[in-house]
């Protein structure tokens, strides 16, 4: 027996037999049989026991569905229940913070990705001569919308579409008259919105033009600033002219561009005012900040409407020197009154002056306010300095700290005075060894501002450029029309040769427009040089344009490894792209002058002694293994070899100094990702 005033159970125990317990639930029947025979039968001796009520139910109870939470907690608290509950707790706390320390290592030795401008090879259009869609005889923006197919055909993410302010055309509308508005040869301010919208949607991002040096004369700032009005008084550059037996002597030597003095005199204020170009465009006065401000109003109106990026031109211009003194002299011996071309000074104060960069880092401070949306970021690039200055053209990259532009345009390879393969590496490695560390190269083979390759250096070379240019390290810069090998204007009459009209097939006037003239003539040869005949064709520029565009997106080397230089002679041109982790290699033998056989093997002794060619300007040779000891090459010829090695040239003593890597990965073959740390 239990204590007195313990809490207990009375059982009722029989001594003939024993009557289970289920679970506390009361058996009626067996209650109303002991009743009925309780008269007859002698009732059996019973004792009472004292039960503990939590023994009794721990005893009796077992967990069963639907359970309250009571009764659950009852389990809950049980030593075999809280036991697995707490391992499987802190199972799960392991496993978590495992993936998340996983996340953060993978996360902190991932290399940076690539962004769209880099990823991407751009491609220029001048939309007077792209696509005609009114039937005016100018290429026009809803003219370029109808061509986006043609853009994504070639596997290119990214349009350039030089000026289409509203302009005067002078200068081919570098000039503008109203940087918020669309000349109406070009089309509307809605025609841009839907040709962006119709770009966005196909995945494509668009870059646009921008000159900050200078306006139109018929700018409604200048008009103010020549009647002397508010603010606007000072937005140009003015100055007091001399005056000697009626003619007008300017207030230095300074030479425009075109030639002739750089000042001009204005019959409504009575000053002369400057101008580094025609004198149809005065320029802006930088040192005024309202005029900063007004730029970059501009360059926030047209962010606002979602263009991607800005190409700024004519920049090395901004600033001239406030002393106003004379330049020198190339030939000190020449009479000053005889200096009328801008090639006979040195201009010392009119480009590239003291605090011009500080205005490219106030543009890029703007590109830079709506670039921090995820994946919006905003382009910026710029024109170098064109008296092949190298180390100035790197300055526009900016610092490690500071920065200016995504790149500076990269025209080395259109200033080559000949052709050659020793001429061709001369113009790669100028940019390559120069290049601040961690920057990204761009090269461009074609602009509106030169003659079009195949006029420049010859037909049979059309497609070795191509293949360099998109096989080169950084991002590639294509002129519309050299997909196709399009050629200038073989006449003497026309004033832009290089900006005939884009030949789309072998139609009248080649499908640029429906009307009965274009405002350039058509090339003579459109019948057999266009987009049409040559998507056909699998043999063509064009469809070789296409194949490589694919191999420089598809292939890791390609697209962000290495380069290395293998040889360079008066012939030939070879470098290899590879990438740390991976077997596989690509070595490029482009031939820039005459018939030329190599041996490969003999530079680099670890190379196998078979590769594969898995590009070649003539189709038929694609897949065909070669001898490196052997490798042949005809005038023109290009090959993309491909072989596996596990001794990459970037690794070799030999080639130190000799490979460059902008944005250095590594890959993973166990994992399929790449990392940084090699």
């Amino acid at each position: 027996m239990v204590e007195e005033g313990a809490k207990s159970l009375p059982m009722e125990l029989s001594e003939k037999r024993g009557v289970e317990n289920n679970g506390f639930v009361q058996n009626e029947a067996f209650d109303d049989k002991e009743t009925e025979t309780g008269s007859q039968e002698e009732t059996p001796k019973t004792c009472s026991v004292d039960v503990d009520t939590a023994t009794a139910e721990e005893l009796a109870l077992k967990p069963y569905a639907g359970m309250p939470k009571e009764v659950l907690l009852k389990f809950s608290s049980q030593a075999r229940y809280r036991v697995t509950r707490e391992i499987l707790f802190w199972l799960i706390i392991v496993a978590a913070v495992v993936l998340v320390c996983a996340t953060i290592t993978i996360i902190a030795l991932s290399p940076k990705c690539l962004d769209w401008w880099q990823a991407s090879p751009i491609y220029q259009i001048y939309p007077r001569s792209f696509k005609d869609s009114d039937m005016d005889g100018n290429g026009d923006l809803k003219g370029v919308q109808e061509k986006l197919d043609h853009i994504t055909y070639l596997n290119i993410k990214t349009i350039w579409i030089t000026s289409f302010y509203k302009s005067p055309l002078k200068d081919l509308g570098y000039g503008a008259e109203d940087f918020y508005d669309i000349d109406p040869m070009f089309g509307s301010m809605s025609d841009f919105e839907n040709l962006l919208a119709a770009a966005h949607d196909r995945g494509l991002k668009v870059i646009m033009d921008l000159i900050p040096n200078h306006t139109s004369d018929k700018h409604q700032w200048f008009q103010l600033s020549r009647n002397r009005t508010g603010k606007y008084m000072d937005y140009y550059i003015w100055q007091d002219c001399g005056e000697a037996a009626g003619s007008i002597t300017p207030p230095n030597n300074w030479v425009s561009v075109f030639g002739n003095s750089s000042w001009q005199f204005d019959d409504v204020r009575k000053q002369c005012y400057f101008h580094q170009f025609g004198k149809e465009q005065p320029d802006l006065n930088f040192r005024n900040l309202a005029v900063q401000q007004e730029i970059s109003d501009i360059m926030k109106f047209w962010l606002n409407k979602g263009v991607d990026g800005f190409s700024f031109s004519a920049v090395k211009f901004l600033l001239e020197a406030t002393h106003l003194r004379d330049e020198p002299q190339v030939n000190k011996s020449q009479n000053s009154d005889t200096i009328t071309a801008y090639s006979q000074l040195y201009h010392d104060y009119t480009t590239t002056q003291v605090g011009m960069h500080d205005i490219i880092r106030s543009f890029r401070q703007t590109m830079d306010q709506f670039s921090r949306e995820p994946g919006r970021y905003r382009f910026m690039g710029s024109d170098g300095d064109e008296n092949e200055d190298i180390e100035a053209t790197m300055m526009y990259y900016g610092t490690s700290f500071i920065q200016e532009a995504d790149f500076p345009f990269n025209f080395n390879l259109i200033n080559m005075k000949n052709l050659s393969g020793n001429s061709v590496f001369e113009a790669v490695d100028s940019w390559m060894k120069n290049m601040p560390t961690g920057k990204w190269p761009n090269w461009a083979v074609g602009s509106p501002n030169a003659a079009r390759i195949s006029s420049r250096i010859g037909k049979e070379y059309i497609n070795v450029i191509n293949m360099l240019l998109l096989t080169l390290p950084g991002t590639p810069v294509t002129y519309y029309g050299e997909e196709i090998g399009m050629e200038n204007i073989a006449s003497e009459n026309v004033t832009f040769p290089e900006k005939s009209p884009m030949q789309w097939d072998g139609k009248v006037n080649a499908g640029f427009t429906e009307g009965n003239s274009s405002w350039l003539p058509v090339n003579s040869d459109y019948q057999s040089v266009n987009v049409e005949i040559q998507m056909a064709w699998s043999n063509s520029t064009l469809n070789l344009y296409r194949e490589l565009t694919s191999l420089r997106n598809n292939e890791l080397p390609i697209y962000r490894g290495w380069m290395c230089y293998i040889w360079n002679d008066n012939d030939i041109f070879v470098y290899v792209r590879e990438l740390d982790g991976l077997d596989r290699v690509f070595m490029m033998v482009l031939n820039f002058g005459q018939e030329s056989t190599i041996d490969l093997q003999a530079i680099v002794p670890s190379l196998p002694s078979e590769a594969v060619i898995r590009l070649s300007t003539n189709f038929s040779n694609a897949g065909k293994a070669v001898n490196t000891k052997l490798i042949k090459t005809e005038v023109g010829e290009g090959l993309v070899l491909e072989y596996k090695t596990t001794k990459p040239v970037h690794t070799m003593q030999a080639f130190q100094g000799k490979c460059f890597v902008s944005e250095k990965a590594c890959y993973s073959s166990a994992f399929n990702l790449l990392y940084m740390k090699c």
